[in-house]
């Protein structure tokens, strides 16, 4: 016989979630398509030519050395390729970042001495464990709760930020002051001492890219202009008449860096700072990735994103890089040279390692007024008018959240605002949360489907509320209020329908809340049903017990929820005589009492009417004490009579009262007591025989009260004592 074959094996299903992470470059070089080689090949070096400038001038806005930012660029491509999610995402140095590194390290290195490049390296490396560590965890979902608006606010703030520190390298001046405001003062106070060469090549390197992305945005001008500036000042020696220039590029491989590890105060010191480095890389990289995504339509795993973005700026690190992200120029035009796998990202570090070996003699004659001007362009396309016009105009939260981070990062720490905006964003996210929307609704016009319709009238036995949210310890008790003040408004509705269909997520706090909700009901003699309970909710009702405490026969087909409950638990008399609308398809067959034209529909005007009421309490002290003064009045149907009333009670129909066929012969200080089952046909009647004759009031609250008071014993008593021919109330039925 012959051996079954052997399964292939699934990385996916056979590793553990740490060996799966790590291993999958191991999975994208078997799975690789040797047809994507040419397009991977094409967009590697396309991005390549716009990655030299870009990792040159972005090491110069956090103020370090160049080669640094070639060193990030370089690794980072590399291993947020091969252990990242997006096959067209490309990571390395980027305007923001570099600008946040920067507010980061001046609030406690000085620029330019080892420690601040080594806090550069430490800076990275403590954020890319964060991501690492959130990566593995599983934790790749907490970034879709930072609003975008985070993001718009950050890089709108960034990219004036940089354009504004960037001109006194553009215009050749010297200042002293790190201030914003400051800086764009002085700037202008020292335009007559401006270097005129440097201001030429700075204005003109501007002039030229403009013109260039007019044309054709598929052109490298950045390259174009580095090149021509660089000839520009070799030609004219421009650097021996004050022009700044970079200086030559290290022709090696990045260098491993003796960071100080394990020294406690720059940990301390940049703890904030690392924090908001790779939170705000996360978003900005999962922003991009999602993007990209729904063109390619590829499945994205953000785990496997934030490991990608850990593992290369912990290589970053420790290769004498700086904090990295997904870069959303690089990445388009990665996009859109039609890269197909992540090998692309790699390809572009190996183009640009050449080209470093094969160009560094000719960065002696790099221009920093070229870098500046390049940089001005880049930080000023940072600023998307439309997308903050969109958001101004959309949510005020939003726009709140958007202008906090603007302004926190144009006046304020940079870590401190990003952070700021994050929170922001959580405080929202809470807040919408924790007031999620309940909703009485009823059938629309077809009886197919319930809606929010205000407008609409109600059932006075049932009412049905939509829960909009989930019910967590945070929002329990804005639902729990909001179900207890609609009961307060419908007292009469003894019963309650929850629609649960968009309750996907409930904890104890929920559970403790409907438990209290349905002792409310049931101890006004009502009840509580829910249709459409989620899986996880129903499995955390019966594992703590509140399953059997409402009862299995109360958890109903949606489709058939109104239909039990209206024959099987509703009064029909009440449907009858004390509602006039059709609320429900169930209704549409049910007989309505006719009235006299000239009486208004029940509830019409009823709520101006003032009617005395007496309470339970009263009403059975006064029977026992002055029943020679009293007459009471049933105003139920024969029907709701015999099943209970108050002893002494005469039964007459509303119908009798309102038509004028019964006629009330009372004078005096005499009482009468309008009594029904709520207190809705009580005022009907008080209304009709108010003109002055009698004292007239109603039982408030009706026999439900009378019963809820329990005068069930007391009322024994009475008949026992005074003889009264009525039998004492049994029940009031449902």
């Amino acid at each position: 016989m012959f051996a079954e074959p052997r399964p292939r094996l699934d990385l996916r299903q056979s590793l553990s979630p740490i060996p799966f992470y790590v291993g999958r470059p191991i999975r994208l070089a078997r799975d690789y398509n040797k047809g994507n080689l040419r397009p991977d090949l094409i967009a590697g070096l396309t991005v390549a030519v716009i990655l030299l400038p870009q990792a040159i001038a972005f090491a110069l806005i956090a103020e370090l050395p160049p080669q640094m930012g070639i060193y990030t660029a370089a690794i980072a491509a590399v291993v947020g390729g091969l252990w990242g999610s997006s096959n067209q995402v490309h990571t390395g140095p980027t305007n923001a970042i570099s600008l946040l590194v920067l507010s980061v390290l001046l609030s406690s290195f000085t620029p330019g001495t080892p420690q601040f490049f080594w806090a550069a390296g430490m800076l990275a490396l403590m954020a890319g464990l964060l991501q690492l560590i959130m990566g593995l965890a599983r934790l790749g979902v907490l970034v879709n709760f930072v609003s975008h608006s985070v993001v718009v606010g950050f890089a709108s703030g960034a990219g004036l930020l940089i354009a504004i520190r960037q001109l006194p390298h553009l215009l050749g001046v010297q200042l002293e002051t790190e201030r914003l405001i400051e800086i764009g003062y002085e700037t202008v106070i020292a335009l007559p001492e401006a270097n005129r060469a440097t201001a030429a090549i700075g204005i003109g390197t501007i002039a030229l890219l403009v013109v260039l992305r007019r044309i054709d945005r598929r052109i490298p001008a950045a390259l174009i202009a580095m090149v021509l500036s660089s000839l520009t000042v070799f030609i004219f020696s421009l650097d021996e008449q004050g022009v700044a220039v970079i200086g030559e590029l290290p022709k090696s491989l990045p260098p491993f860096a003796d960071l100080p590890l394990l020294d406690t105060q720059y940990i301390t010191r940049l703890s904030t700072g690392a924090l908001a480095v790779g939170a705000i890389g996360l978003v900005e990289t999962s922003a991009i990735s999602r993007t990209i995504a729904t063109q390619t339509g590829q499945r994205l795993d953000s785990n496997q994103e934030f490991v990608g973005q850990g593992l290369a700026n912990v290589a970053v690190g420790l290769f004498s890089g700086y904090p990295c992200a997904g870069s959303f120029s690089r990445s388009a035009v990665n996009f859109n040279a039609g890269a197909r796998s992540s090998f692309a990202a790699v390809l572009s570090s190996g183009f640009l390692l050449l080209a470093v070996f094969l160009t560094a003699p000719m960065a002696a004659y790099l221009p920093r007024a070229a870098l500046a001007g390049v940089l001005i362009v880049v930080a000023i396309g940072m600023i998307d008018r439309i997308e903050i016009g969109r958001i101004w105009r959309g949510a005020r939260g939003d726009a709140v959240i958007m202008l906090a981070t603007f302004l926190g990062t144009l006046f304020v720490e940079i870590a401190f605002a990003v952070l700021l905006g994050i929170m922001l964003s959580f405080v929202r996210y809470i807040l919408r949360t924790s007031a999620p929307r309940v909703h009485q609704v009823v059938p629309d016009g077809e009886y197919k489907h319930f809606a929010y319709q205000p407008s609409q009238p109600h059932c006075p036995q049932l009412g049905v509320i939509d829960i909009l949210g989930d019910l967590y310890f945070g929002a329990v008790n804005h639902v729990e209020e909001t179900i207890y003040r609609y009961e307060e408004r419908h007292p009469d509705q003894r019963f309650l329908l929850i629609r649960m269909h968009n309750v996907n997520n409930c904890d104890f706090s929920g559970i403790h809340m409907l438990e209290s909700v349905l002792k409310s009901y049931r101890d006004n003699g009502g009840d509580v049903f829910m249709v459409r309970v989620s899986f996880r909710v129903n499995k955390l009702m019966t594992t703590t017990g509140f399953r059997d405490t409402i009862g299995m026969q109360n958890f109903l087909d949606e489709d058939e929820a109104v239909s039990h409950i209206f024959y099987r638990v509703l009064d029909p008399a009440v449907c009858i005589y004390e509602c006039p609308y059709r609320v429900f398809q169930e209704c549409l067959n049910l007989p309505k009492q006719v009235y006299p034209e000239d009486i208004e529909v029940l509830d019409h005007g009823l709520a101006a009417i003032t009617v005395d009421q007496i309470t339970p309490e009263e009403l059975w002290q006064a029977i026992r004490t002055t029943p020679e003064k009293l007459t009471v009045i049933d105003v139920r149907e024969p029907r709701e009579y015999r099943r209970g009333h108050v002893p002494s009670a005469e039964l007459v129909p509303l119908s009798r009262i309102l038509s004028g066929e019964h006629q009330l012969d009372c004078g005096g200080e005499h009482q009468i007591v309008f009594v029904c089952r709520s207190g809705r046909r009580s005022r009907r009647a008080a209304q009709k025989v108010m003109h002055g004759q009698a004292t007239v009031k109603i039982l408030r609250g009706g026999m439900l009260a009378w019963e809820a008071a329990d005068l069930l014993e007391a009322i024994d008593y009475i008949d026992q004592d005074q003889v009264v021919e009525d039998s004492p109330i049994e029940s009031s039925g449902s």
